[in-house]
C-alpha cells in the first residue's frame, strides 16, 4: 500500500484512486499530487482530501466518463474520506501558469452526491497552484516544481482578492450558508488565511494563519482582532456557537477592507 501520508485511512484510499486513474489514462497521466491540508500539515478528521491529477492533454470524452464512474465507485466503497476527495484534472500546459483562456477542467468537490464535472478554475486557484508547487505530496509523477512556474506574491494577492470579491463578499449580505456552524468556522479560519496572504504574499496553514492574525492583529490590523482571539481559537477546532455569527461577519468585512487596501 502507498504511504505518502501519515494517515492510514487516506493512504488506503489512494491505492484504488491511483490504480484507477492510471488504468484509464495510461501514458496520458503525468502525475498525482496531494495538496491542501495534507500538504501544509494541518489535516484532521474534518478535512477534505485535495488531489491534483496532471494529464498530458485535455481529457477525451471517453476518459472523462470513465473517471466519473471511478469516482462514483470510490464514494460507493464507503471508505473513510472517499466522499471527501476534491480532485482536479489539469493538463500539463494549463497547470504551468494561469491562463484564463484555458481554465475549464474536470473537478469533483467533496460530498457523497458529487460528480466529476467540467468547471472553471478561476484566478484564485493560484493558491492551490502555489501549495502544489511548494509542498505538494507526490503520489506518482515528477516533482511538482518541474510542472508549475513560480507563483509571485502579487499573483497570490490577486487570486485571494478575486476569491473575496466573487465568493465571500456577497455572503456578508446573504449569510445563509454561514448558518451551518462547521462552515462558519471554516469561514473564520479562511479569513485569517486570506488576511495572511494579503499581508505577506505567501500561504500559511490554518493554525499558522490564525496565530499570525492573533499575534499581529493589534500591530497591523484592526484593534477588533484583539477581542476575537477566543473565537478564532474555537474556530480552529470547529467549536463555534450560534451567537458567533455577527463576529464572523465582522471579520469578513475586515477581510474585504484589507483586500481593497492591499491587493
Amino acid at each position: 500500500m502507498l504511504e505518502p501520508t501519515a494517515f492510514s485511512e487516506v493512504n488506503r484510499l489512494l491505492d484504488p484512486l491511483r490504480e484507477g486513474v492510471q488504468g484509464i489514462l495510461g501514458d496520458h497521466l503525468v502525475g498525482i499530487y496531494l495538496t491542501g491540508s495534507l500538504a501544509t500539515g494541518d489535516f484532521n478528521a474534518d478535512s477534505d482530501v485535495d488531489v491534483l491529477i496532471v494529464t498530458e492533454q485535455t481529457l477525451s470524452e471517453a476518459a472523462f466518463l470513465a473517471l466519473q464512474v471511478l469516482h462514483e465507485c470510490l464514494i460507493a466503497s464507503g471508505e473513510p474520506f472517499a466522499a471527501e476527495i476534491e480532485a482536479s484534472y489539469i493538463p500539463r500546459a494549463a497547470l504551468r501558469r494561469h491562463d484564463p483562456g484555458d481554465s475549464y477542467h474536470p473537478r469533483i468537490e467533496r460530498g457523497p452526491a458529487e460528480r466529476l464535472t467540467w468547471v472553471e478554475h478561476h484566478t484564485d486557484w493560484v493558491v492551490h497552484r502555489w501549495v502544489a508547487r511548494e509542498y505538494g505530496v507526490i503520489v506518482t509523477g515528477p516533482p511538482p516544481k518541474t510542472l508549475i512556474d513560480p507563483v509571485s506574491p502579487e499573483d497570490l494577492r490577486q487570486g485571494v482578492s478575486e476569491l473575496i470579491r466573487f465568493w465571500w463578499e456577497p455572503m456578508i449580505d446573504h449569510p445563509a450558508q454561514l448558518e451551518h456552524l462547521g462552515y462558519r468556522a471554516y469561514a473564520a479560519v479562511t479569513m485569517c488565511r486570506m488576511i495572511y496572504t494579503l499581508h505577506t504574499g505567501a500561504v500559511a496553514s490554518k493554525p499558522a494563519a490564525v496565530r499570525w492574525v492573533i499575534a499581529r492583529g493589534g500591530e497591523h490590523l484592526s484593534d477588533r482582532l484583539n477581542c476575537w482571539s477566543d473565537l478564532l481559537e474555537r474556530a480552529l477546532v470547529y467549536q463555534l456557537r450560534a451567537d458567533d455569527l455577527d463576529t464572523v461577519l465582522d471579520l469578513m468585512r475586515l477581510t474585504v477592507e484589507e483586500a481593497a487596501r492591499l491587493a
